[in-house]
C-alpha cells in the first residue's frame, strides 16, 4: 500500500545555508568590534588594580614594621637603595627604677628586675631586651652593649636575664623593648629588578628575618635563602632611603616600588615618619 504525498516537503538549500553563515559572521564581526574595547579595558583595569594593590600592600607592611622597630635601629645597607635593615619588636614596657620591689640598677650588673606595665605578648625565652637605644657608640643595640637575652619565662611581673648585665644608660621614661628571638634583625630586600623581554618585572621584594644581629651594617644586600617570604613579584624598580632628622628624635623612611606587567608599570611612593624616642 502506498501513501500519497499531499504536501510538498522542503528543506534548506546549500545557498541558503551559506547566506545565513555569511550574515551571521558579518554580524559577529561587527559586534566584536564594539565589545572588544570594553572587554580589553576591563582586563587592563583589573591588571592595574592588582599591581596597585600588590605595591600598596607591600609598602604598608614595611611601614608598619618600621614604626614598630627598636628606636634608632633602622639603617641603610651600604650604598645600595635596594634593601633596608631594622630590629623588630614583639613587645615592650616599663621597668621598675626604684624600690620597693626589684629595681633595675644601672650602677651595677642586674639579672632580674620588675616590670610595671602589662606585656602583650609576654616575652619568651631567648628574646632580647633593649634599653635606651640611641644608635651611637656606647648605646647601640646592634653592638649588644645595651641588649641582653631573656632567660626565663615571664612570671610574676619579673624579667630574668641569662647573665647579669649593666646597661649603660637608663631610659628617661623607664622603657624597654623586646626583640623576638625568632626574627632578630630583619631586612627588606628587592632582588633582580628590571624588565624582561615579555614586558614583566623580573624582580621580587622579600622580607628576610632571623639574619642575626651584626654590629656593623652589611656592605651589600644579603643573599636570599630558599623559602624566604615574598611580599611582591614582578618588581621592576625599588628604592629605600632612610633620613635621620636634625634632632635624631624623628626620622623618615622613603620607599618607592614599581610593579610591571605586560609593559605597563605602576609606581607607588610612600613615606613613614619614625619616632626614635627610646
Amino acid at each position: 500500500m502506498q501513501t500519497a504525498i499531499t504536501q510538498r516537503q522542503r528543506g534548506f538549500t546549500l545557498i541558503e545555508a551559506i547566506m545565513v553563515i555569511t550574515i551571521t559572521g558579518i554580524l559577529a564581526g561587527v559586534v566584536a568590534i564594539f565589545i572588544r574595547t570594553p572587554v580589553q579595558s576591563y582586563f587592563d583595569v583589573e591588571r592595574r588594580a592588582e599591581m596597585t594593590d600588590t605595591a600598596d600592600t607591600a609598602l604598608r607592611r614595611i611601614g608598619r614594621d618600621v614604626r614598630l622597630a627598636v628606636p634608632n635601629s633602622v639603617r641603610d645597607v651600604g650604598a645600595s637603595p635596594l634593601c633596608l635593615e631594622y630590629l623588630p619588636t614583639v613587645s615592650g614596657g616599663r621597668y621598675r627604677a626604684e624600690a620597693p620591689g626589684t629595681a633595675l640598677d644601672f650602677s651595677a650588673a642586674t639579672a632580674t628586675f620588675d616590670v610595671l606595665s602589662p606585656l602583650n605578648p609576654v616575652p619568651a625565652v631567648g628574646d632580647q631586651l633593649v634599653i635606651y637605644n640611641l644608635g651611637i657608640p656606647g648605646a647601640d643595640a646592634y653592638s649588644g652593649i645595651n641588649r641582653a637575652t631573656i632567660a626565663a619565662p615571664f612570671a610574676a611581673n619579673s624579667i630574668t636575664l641569662t647573665a647579669a648585665t649593666q646597661f649603660p644608660f637608663a631610659s628617661p621614661g623607664n622603657r624597654f623593648q623586646v626583640i623576638p628571638a625568632a626574627e632578630q634583625a630583619v631586612f627588606y630586600v628587592c632582588s633582580g629588578t628590571g624588565i624582561d623581554a615579555a614586558g614583566n618585572g623580573n624582580g621580587a621584594l622579600y622580607r628576610l628575618s632571623h639574619y642575626g644581629i651584626n654590629a656593623a651594617a652589611p656592605a651589600a644586600c644579603p643573599a636570599i635563602p630558599a623559602n624566604t617570604p615574598m611580599l611582591a613579584q614582578n618588581v621592576s624598580d625599588c628604592n629605600f632611603i632612610y633620613t635621620v632628622g636634625v634632632t635624631q628624635r624623628n626620622s623618615l623612611v622613603s620607599m618607592r616600588i614599581a610593579i610591571t606587567k605586560n609593559n605597563e608599570t605602576v609606581t607607588l611612593y610612600h613615606e613613614v615618619h619614625v619616632s626614635n624616642v627610646p
